[in-house]
């Protein structure tokens, strides 16, 4: 069905209002998606605090053209939502989970990272870049190691000394 010239207004101006304050933005294929399927990808991505907007492309390609973003504007090939939030990581990595439970329904085609196009794969990129937390945990392990080996080596020690003692 097609819109009127006042709904496709409103489309491009929610597009626009999403895309001001977002510090990413995900393109996201969503051809085969059931409605369950989509309903638990939007509730997921709200309670990450990911917005999640469905638009005719050619409408938003004009909103995407009015934030004149730097580089070339990746294809979209299929049904397009975009998906977006304040967190520069979110939106990629939570896209990205659904994508690999729902294999051939919906994927990442491209995006926006800090004002600049990215291609499926950059995209990708981003998305396989851990959470804060679990770098946090990372970066711990990583100073605790040498410090558990130390520990480990001293008791080796100690113990060989009682044992010939």
């Amino acid at each position: 069905m097609a819109l009127t010239k006042q709904e496709k207004t409103e489309v491009i101006e929610k597009v626009n209002d999403a895309l001001k304050d977002s510090a990413s933005v995900v393109f996201v294929n969503f051809h085969g998606l059931s409605v369950k399927d989509a309903t638990d990808v939007r509730r997921a991505l709200r309670n990450s605090e990911v917005g999640y907007i469905v638009a005719k492309k050619t409408l938003a390609k004009r909103a995407l053209d009015e934030k004149k973003v730097e580089g070339e504007m990746p294809e979209l090939p299929g049904e397009l939502a975009i998906a977006y939030g304040s967190d520069l990581i979110a939106p990629a990595r939570e896209v990205y989970s659904f994508q690999k439970k729902l294999a051939d329904k919906i994927s990442i085609v491209g995006g926006i990272f800090e004002g600049k196009y990215m291609n499926k794969e950059q995209m990708m990129e981003i998305a396989l870049i851990p959470s804060r937390q679990t770098l946090y945990a990372q970066f711990v392990n990583l100073i605790n190691s040498p410090i558990q080996g130390l520990v480990i080596a001293l008791d080796a020690i100690a113990n060989s000394k009682e044992s010939t003692s």
